[in-house]
């Protein structure tokens, strides 16, 4: 997606100015578009395409891999998973979270939101996080 990214950027404008542009810009992250503002879209192309951490981010991540400590953890943890995410599919992605890292979670699925539920339905991931 970074290099994905890096590349779009000097295109930004144009690709964003149409809806099926914006729809490719959000279609890994999110199941539902069409409200985000442009330049919210236009802010998060920007910061993936400059993020200077992402390649030792992946190197550390596919080289070294990464476990949770799930008995450091003392507060309430919720999970909120959209069952449409395409970068951490449901329920495959979701097991290792689920059964052996974060079993005492409170788990919430939403039925037809991505990667990025703060996106797709932002009011919905809102009173989630504050527990409503």
């Amino acid at each position: 997606m970074h290099t994905a990214a890096k590349a779009a950027l000097p295109h930004a404008a144009a690709i964003l100015a149409t809806p099926e542009g914006r729809r490719r810009a959000t279609q890994h992250i999110t199941v539902r578009h069409d409200h985000i503002p442009v330049e919210l879209l236009a802010h998060q192309l920007l910061g993936v395409a400059t993020c200077q951490a992402a390649a030792r981010l992946d190197d550390y991540a596919t080289r070294i891999g990464w476990e949770l400590d799930a008995a450091a953890i003392a507060c309430p943890v919720r999970i909120v998973w959209g069952m449409r995410d395409r970068l951490l599919p449901w329920p495959s992605a979701a097991a290792r979270y689920r059964s052996d890292w974060l079993p005492h979670a409170d788990w919430v699925e939403l039925d037809g939101v991505g990667h990025c539920p703060q996106l797709d339905v932002p009011l919905e991931a809102a009173q989630l996080i504050r527990g409503l």
